[in-house]
């Protein structure tokens, strides 16, 4: 075929282009909210809010993301990675503007509303991630990814805290945050779509499914369409023409397909995700995520207790942890690659780590090893993060990935609400007790895979051998 307006992908390309702009996407998001979020708890204070009422105020985002994160995962595999993700930097990046008007407590909570209900981008980047390459490539993107957002996450306090120094500091450092959020936007909006793309095909779906997995992730980002009115579909390569190669209308765009059909498309999604055999998963993300926020609740109340450690050092260590989690982001790839991307097997041993870490700082006789304990817990953290995501992933053959990691976060959100109120329980018995119920939970998730692991080897052994017939 000589059209050239049309490009078939191989199979070992992939859209390097879009890639990393998106990676630039993370970095950005997460470079304005860290700005925002070591001031919120001051500026709600000088509004005159009572130590009850800040912390109601300051778990209203908690439980927005509880309810939301699911909803707008689904709903980007119903309109389309592109609108779905322009639609929350944009009413992110209103709610980070309100929030530079709040000079009471009601604006305060009605700036985070949007915030709390949309702020989503770094989910439906990932699922956009999940889309474009294949699944070995996979752990390698996702850890890069998360490598630039931590990057973001690292520098933001600094410029935060340089610009509250000044008068209507807050402000100031919200308006820059709506800001940044509107350059991703316009990021996001003049992105490569036009690039061509790999998808790994599920291979228990017939070839018009596939087609329709496929574009149900991604319609709304590339046109459907070539010149001459045909597409060309291989088993992993399909064509795709250039948005400048053809005429263009809103009327193209599933955002605006009605309201009820939307919703019945997300039900019906979320609905299939509840009946579907990942309650092993999802209470695995649970169980680590609780004990991993319990190892962070009361860490400089414990570095200053037991240790007798300044706040200034303590957090020292903490950007110095912070740090080597971001940098271990590009150690996931050769990890999985090591381990033949058996990502149950990888999991298991992270957790198993991670456990023993979180029991090594809890009985730490030395701020020595609690540095070293410090240095592999980031490590380990981040490796698992990769791991659970991808996981899940895997066992639904990456169909509806922003249902998937949407509810992923749901499951995330649930742990930020048990964490704070577990933490403050055993606290009342000794500075240790955080962490040392972290350690139980971490051994109740350890057991939970080595019951559930054989299992999930043997439906990939199934997976690929089906694939290879």
């Amino acid at each position: 075929m000589n059209n050239s307006k049309c490009a078939i992908t191989d199979k070992r390309r992939r859209p390097t282009r879009i890639i990393r702009c998106i990676y630039v996407v993370g970095f950005m998001d997460l470079f304005g909210v860290s700005m925002i979020i070591p001031l919120l708890s001051h500026h709600v204070k000088d509004l005159g809010a009572s130590p009850t009422v800040a912390g109601i105020v300051g778990s209203t985002y908690g439980v927005l993301q509880l309810f939301s994160s699911t909803v707008v995962g689904s709903w980007s595999d119903v309109v389309g990675r592109r609108y779905s993700l322009l639609t929350c930097l944009l009413l992110s990046a209103f709610g980070y503007s309100l929030l530079g008007l709040s000079t009471s407590i009601a604006l305060f909570v009605l700036a985070r509303i949007p915030v709390g209900l949309f702020k989503h981008s770094l989910s439906i980047c990932r699922a956009l991630l999940s889309d474009l390459v294949s699944e070995k490539e996979r752990p390698l993107v996702m850890g890069h990814f998360n490598a630039a957002s931590s990057v973001g996450f690292i520098l933001g306090p600094v410029v935060g805290g340089y610009l509250t120094e000044h008068e209507g500091g807050f402000y100031l450092s919200s308006f820059v945050c709506a800001v940044i959020f509107l350059l991703n936007a316009g990021l996001v909006w003049m992105l490569p779509w036009s690039e061509t793309l790999n998808h790994h095909i599920d291979t228990n779906a017939n070839s018009n499914t596939k087609t329709s997995n496929f574009y149900d992730g991604l319609k709304n980002s590339y046109p459907q369409k070539c010149s001459d009115k045909k597409q060309i579909l291989h088993q992993n390569a399909f064509a795709v023409c250039s948005q400048a190669d053809r005429g263009w209308s809103w009327m193209d765009m599933s955002l605006f397909q009605p309201a009820w059909r939307q919703l019945t498309s997300v039900w019906i999604r979320i609905r299939k995700l509840a009946s579907s055999d990942m309650w092993d998963v999802f209470l695995v993300r649970l169980l680590m995520a609780v004990a991993i926020m319990l190892y962070y609740s009361n860490f400089s109340l414990a570095m200053e207790e037991r240790f007798q450690l300044k706040p200034k050092v303590t957090g020292y260590l903490i950007s110095y942890s912070s740090t080597l989690g971001a940098l271990a982001g590009c150690l996931v790839g050769p990890v999985t690659h090591l381990y033949g991307n058996n990502m149950s097997a990888l999991l298991l041993h992270s957790t198993v780590l991670t456990c023993t870490l979180i029991f090594l700082y809890a009985t730490a006789p030395s701020v020595w090893q609690v540095l070293l304990t410090s240095s592999f817990f980031a490590i380990s953290t981040t490796i698992g993060r990769t791991c659970i995501t991808d996981l899940e992933l895997q066992r639904r053959g990456s169909q509806a990935s922003g249902t998937l990691i949407g509810a992923g976060q749901s499951v995330t959100a649930v742990g930020r609400v048990l964490a704070p109120l577990l933490s403050g329980l055993v606290q009342e018995f000794s500075p240790c007790g955080p962490p040392s119920l972290g350690v139980v939970l971490a051994l109740v998730a350890v057991g939970l895979l080595l019951v559930r692991t054989p299992k999930w080897d043997s439906i990939t052994k199934i997976k690929y051998k089906s694939l290879k017939q």
